[in-house]
């Protein structure tokens, strides 16, 4: 009898211990995005990828949605359709658990800019340290700006920017159809203010052009500036196009070349020098050959509220230049002899990039 029962006993043991040792389903924790803003283009495509942790939770399926269908589509792949213009956030959920993470979009107009965020900041402005010995005049006296917030577009306006918008009229002189993404020139101001409140209307955003001050301080860099006498290096060649650099090999000529193919300054910033001459908002003050009219502190300035309604400025250097008219500090207002005669002049070296106020 103490055999059996001993046998019974053991028996008994082994099945609660089998019971004890089954395991818990493993919960959802969490859900990731691989990316939480996404920027597109009106008809661009992006797949988005969510990750359920841990990775052997027993339910890893999810749902995608999208909070404005008129602005991007979502399917559950996580593919990512821009079909209008706008904002909208697209959410991924767990199946089990209901875990959410969100991804902020926004759609741009295809002739929208990339743009980078140029931070406030004071800065001296004018023949400062590193340019001198090199000045003209009218880049007297230095003086400190003080400026607010503002974006600007990574690249001048590209031809391609400037057909969607203003259809097939393009007076640019350097329009060879097999090259993309050369900047739009040859262009008046009065175009381009016409580009401007064409792109504004569609967008219901506030483009303008920058001031000469906003356009010197993205120049040097910003608040990351190191200093550079041109936009982003002390060799001009790394950063710029003009007349030693920009002869076409195949024929020799001297002209245009695509956006952002030098290298960008501390902003990340394409062909501040360099390429061609980018309009400004102000007037040209011709008065004590051009000097500035200050040493004083000045705050966001938008220049001379007149000067005869004569010239626009320009700034950056262009294609055929030499290497001192690429320089942060360098103005411009008139090319071979001619005046900027109001705002209807046009030379295909000069172009023009975008801003935005915050």
């Amino acid at each position: 009898m103490k055999k059996i029962l001993y046998v019974c006993v053991a028996t008994a043991l082994l099945a609660v211990a089998t019971v004890s040792c089954k395991p818990k389903p493993v919960a959802v924790a969490e859900v990731k995005l691989n990316k939480t803003e996404l920027e597109l283009v009106r008809g661009d495509e992006e797949t988005l990828v969510a990750t359920v942790s841990p990775n052997d939770a027993e339910n890893l399926n999810v749902t995608w949605s999208s909070s404005n269908s008129n602005v991007v589509t979502v399917d559950n792949n996580g593919l990512v359709i821009a079909v209008g213009m706008g904002k909208a956030i697209i959410t991924v959920t767990s199946e089990e658990g209901g875990k959410t993470a969100k991804c902020n979009v926004e759609v741009f107009h295809p002739a929208e800019p990339k743009m980078v965020r140029v931070e406030s900041g004071t800065f001296w402005m004018g023949c400062t340290q590193e340019q001198s010995g090199i000045c003209e005049n009218n880049e007297n006296p230095k003086h400190q700006v003080k400026l607010s917030t503002f974006k600007m577009g990574v690249t001048e306006v590209t031809q391609e920017q400037w057909k969607m918008i203003m259809g097939s009229y393009n007076p640019s002189g350097h329009n060879a159809g097999h090259i993309p993404g050369l900047p739009v020139e040859n262009i008046t101001w009065n175009e381009v203010q016409q580009f401007i409140k064409a792109l504004n209307d569609s967008t219901g955003k506030n483009y303008r052009l920058p001031t000469e001050a906003e356009w010197e301080y993205a120049a040097r860099g910003g608040n990351k500036s190191k200093g550079y006498i041109y936009s982003g290096s002390n060799n001009l060649d790394e950063v710029a196009w003009y007349s030693e650099n920009s002869a076409n090999p195949e024929n020799s000529q001297i002209e245009t070349h695509p956006v952002g193919l030098k290298a960008p300054n501390e902003l990340g910033l394409y062909d501040m020098s360099g390429n061609v001459l980018e309009w400004c908002s102000d007037w040209y003050d011709p008065a004590n050959g051009g000097a500035y009219p200050s040493a004083e502190l000045q705050t966001n300035p938008t220049g001379p509220t007149d000067a005869g309604k004569m010239n626009k400025i320009n700034r950056g250097g262009w294609y055929n230049g030499t290497a001192e008219n690429q320089r942060v500090s360098a103005r411009k207002f008139a090319l071979g002899g001619k005046q900027y005669n109001g705002t209807n002049a046009r030379f295909e070296t000069v172009g023009f990039r975008l801003v935005l106020s915050e």
